[in-house]
């Protein structure tokens, strides 16, 4: 590509630069066809050839230095080649004068400033194609060459540029008026001069334009990576980096919202382990205070897992579902019970069936958990983990058909959160031994769920139950209270 770039640039330059040394130049302009266009195709040839033995210099340079040697070897051939030029025809023509060398060196050297510049803005897109492939950056200079200054050194340049050639252009046009004024008329001198002057103004302006394009080219590339990077962490996804492709600003920028991204990623572990960590020492204080054990907790948020990521798949259930609330509802499940911190402990641990008035009083520890997380959320701000804990506290004991508690809900007025965790509860209750009761197999508390389809539970949540048999079993083993779990024991 960039061969094929360099030889187009090339062969257009040899074509307007003789065009250019023929309206500048009189002495040029008086050498036939072959005496002018020789001695420019054999430099220009020349020239790439050299540029081919440069490029591969560049190429097994380090990438940060890639671009402004690129620029540098341009423009430094373009040099050589104007010197190489102006010397040629000095030494072989006794009358070549001074001001055509300067013409010639000054032409050249502005058609080098800007192929130079559309090139290493080539190779800058090439360096940032690569460097994005690699999973690579590059290391910016704390104090690079300011971008306002680029800019102000094009703008300088390519004004001396259109002026200077303009400049010669005009000068040559008013000898020449001098000499052929008697000729022509005076209305065709000025459409002559004019279109000389209009034909430079253009080129020069296309190559102008072609540099604007190809560094907005370059800049749209890198705003598209950082918002696309920024866009992820906006959505909590701290896995992105923006490619550090250049040495300078763009490049101090792309480094450090790298820094910032790994910063806030870090913050983010910490805070969700302290969160984890809260989450646990608070559910585990409610299991300390009642009959069941550390590993009821575990269990119940694995099924409410397996349960969700099942839904979670079903066209019904996947708008609700998704990865991120899966995890929260994970996270969040082991809170279920935390109201219990709530109830007297002669209620809690009471080995023999509960009053009527001490059900009553164990049935608001839902309400109890719901208030203090409600608390958490006014003191904190609402957020996905705290509402769905909050949910899960209140309505885990409320039932299909509207007998639950506390609040008697009914159906689809039960968050799908609190649906889940009923089912986990409940099956996890049955199953498990506590010092009043023995554990059921899991066949037995299988056909109390199915008992319970549609009356205490989602007749679609225990669909999902029965699909996942086995994954429920498994979870029950390898978090278990005992090495007594029996998936068939009567």
């Amino acid at each position: 590509m960039t061969v094929k770039r360099t030889l187009i640039h090339y062969l257009l330059a040899l074509i307007l630069f003789s065009v250019y040394a023929v309206q500048v130049c009189p002495f040029l302009e008086s050498l036939s066809y072959l005496e002018l266009i020789a001695p420019f195709l054999g430099v220009f040839v020349l020239q790439f050839f050299a540029r081919q033995l440069l490029e591969r210099k560049i190429s097994a340079s380090d990438f940060k230095h890639q671009v402004a040697k690129q620029f540098r070897y341009d423009f430094l051939l373009f040099l050589a080649s104007s010197l190489f030029l102006g010397n040629y025809f000095a030494m072989l023509y006794n009358s070549f004068p001074y001001e055509s060398y300067f013409k010639i060196v000054i032409g050249l050297n502005v058609f080098g400033f800007f192929i130079a510049g559309d090139l290493a803005l080539n190779r800058e897109r090439f360096v940032a194609r690569k460097l994005r492939e690699s999973g690579q950056h590059i290391q910016p200079d704390n104090n690079p060459f300011p971008l306002t200054k680029k800019f102000s050194w094009f703008a300088i340049a390519s004004a001396l540029a259109v002026t200077g050639v303009v400049f010669l252009v005009i000068n040559k046009d008013l000898s020449w008026l001098v000499q052929v004024g008697d000729q022509l008329s005076l209305k065709t001198a000025q459409h002559l001069i004019l279109a000389e002057i209009a034909f430079v103004v253009v080129v020069i302006l296309g190559y102008m334009l072609l540099i604007i394009f190809g560094y907005a080219k370059n800049l749209s590339n890198f705003i598209d990576a950082e918002n696309q990077v920024l866009s992820k962490v906006t959505r909590g996804d701290m896995s992105g980096e923006v490619p550090v492709t250049s040495n300078d600003e763009f490049g101090l920028m792309a480094m450090h919202t790298n820094n910032m991204i790994g910063a806030l990623d870090q913050q983010s572990r910490e805070l969700r382990l302290t969160r984890d960590a809260s989450i646990l020492s608070l559910a585990s204080l409610a299991e300390t205070r009642d009959n069941e054990t550390g590993s009821h907790i575990l269990r119940t948020q694995h099924y409410v897992k397996a349960l969700a990521e099942y839904l979670g798949q079903t066209a019904a259930y996947s708008d609700q579902l998704d990865s991120a609330t899966i995890e929260m509802l994970f996270k969040s499940a082991p809170l279920h019970d935390v109201g219990k911190v709530g109830i007297p402990d002669h209620i809690l641990l009471k080995p023999g069936k509960l009053t009527v008035e001490e059900y009553e009083l164990m049935k608001k520890h839902p309400q109890i958990g719901a208030d203090a997380l409600s608390v958490a959320e006014h003191q904190l701000g609402s957020n996905s983990f705290l509402r769905l804990a909050r949910e899960i506290s209140l309505t885990h004991h409320e039932k299909w058909d509207g007998s639950g508690y506390p609040n008697e809900l009914v159906g689809e007025n039960i968050p799908l959160s609190g649906r889940l965790m009923a089912l986990a509860d409940v099956y996890d209750a049955l199953i498990s031994s506590r010092v009043y009761k023995p554990g059921m197999s899991h066949e037995k508390a299988k056909a109390i769920i199915l008992t319970g389809r549609g009356k205490h539970f989602d007749p679609t949540i225990v669909d999902a139950f029965i699909a996942l048999e086995s994954a429920f079993v498994a979870i029950a083993a390898k978090f278990t209270d005992s090495p007594t779990f029996r998936s068939n024991a009567a």
